[in-house]
């Protein structure tokens, strides 16, 4: 027979001590795996304050979700490069399966169109669609048949989602894909503008940047990942049952910490053909400021959860956790 506890019931209460002692018990383990991430990842102490006090809490209201839904439930997580979500997505992973729960992730990143596809973008369209990224660069039929085939609960063939090589800037042969074996109890989806809402044509005409008024004079380019994202990605995340959304303090903040990791990528490889200066990176990011610049204004407003980041990557505020 279930009891109810009430907000007012004596600490003294026996049955108040057992929920201490078992959320202790919890608390503890999850703190562990975090604690095992951080010094596998490499990274700062400071994270584990946050992870504590932000992520334990996200954990719960991702199982409470899972446990109100009879199809396994789509989690976004989005943010600009160096947010942390593809660090926040696999520290979820790690916790979740504690729960026995068959978790699915993956980057929108690995449903990128391939090499070939892309080169006939940049013939037939626009010479920018060479670099992926933006809407238009991903094969949304394939992300839509792969999230339709999770979502069947009573499909039990071994599903393949595809990766990519971002090495070799091409996806890998599909001996080398994720295999899945269904059912899935929650699927895990990030990138940096997973529920970005269409962004208004009117804005188009003027150009953000020095790349958009040197090499998209037409504003063709523009125009097409603006007609790509409210086609093909809308209805992609419209399946989100719960966004998470990782908000840098600007998207110059995003510049200077993508700047440092290529910086301290230099000193420890040397010189490298992958490796980008500052010029050269200033130019890149000019591809991803219109949509970045939305979503910093328009997905908090949007997404389920929000964690507002400072320049050194700490959380400094959230909305959505009670």
């Amino acid at each position: 027979m279930k009891r109810t506890l009430y907000l007012n019931e004596s600490e003294d209460s026996p049955y108040v001590k057992i929920i201490q002692r078992l959320f202790t018990k919890k608390f503890t383990m999850y703190s562990q795996i975090i604690k095992d991430f951080i010094n596998e990842e490499s990274l700062p102490q400071s994270y584990l304050v946050d992870a504590e006090k932000y992520f334990i809490p996200l954990v719960n209201l991702i199982i409470n979700k899972t446990n109100q839904s009879e199809t396994a439930p789509i989690v976004g997580i989005s943010g600009a490069q160096g947010t942390g979500k593809t660090s926040l997505s696999e520290l979820l992973e790690k916790i979740l399966k504690t729960k026995d729960l068959n978790i699915v992730k993956f980057s929108i990143d690995d449903f990128y169109l391939t090499k070939m596809e892309r080169q006939s973008l940049a013939i037939n369209v626009h010479p920018l669609l060479q670099t992926r990224g933006i809407p238009g660069t991903h094969d949304t039929v394939l992300l839509s048949e792969k999230l339709d085939q999770l979502a069947k609960p009573n499909n039990n063939n071994i599903i393949q989602v595809p990766r990519f090589n971002k090495a070799s800037d091409d996806r890998y042969s599909e001996k080398e894909w994720q295999i899945i074996q269904p059912p899935a109890d929650l699927i895990i989806i990030e990138g940096w503008f997973i529920g970005a809402p269409p962004l208004d044509i009117n804005s188009l005409e003027e150009p953000v940047n020095k790349l958009e008024a040197a090499e998209d004079i037409d504003g063709k380019w523009r125009n097409f990942m603006t007609k790509q994202l409210e086609e093909n990605y809308q209805s992609i995340f419209d399946q989100i049952e719960l966004l998470i959304f990782l908000k840098a303090p600007s998207f110059e903040q995003i510049f200077e910490w993508r700047n440092l990791q290529e910086t301290k990528l230099r000193k420890r490889v040397g010189h490298s053909q992958n490796l980008m200066s500052k010029p050269q990176l200033a130019r890149f990011i000019q591809h991803y400021e219109r949509l970045t610049r939305h979503c910093l204004r328009n997905l908090p407003k949007k997404a389920d959860v929000v964690f507002d980041l400072n320049e050194k990557h700490q959380i400094i505020s959230c909305l959505g956790l009670d």
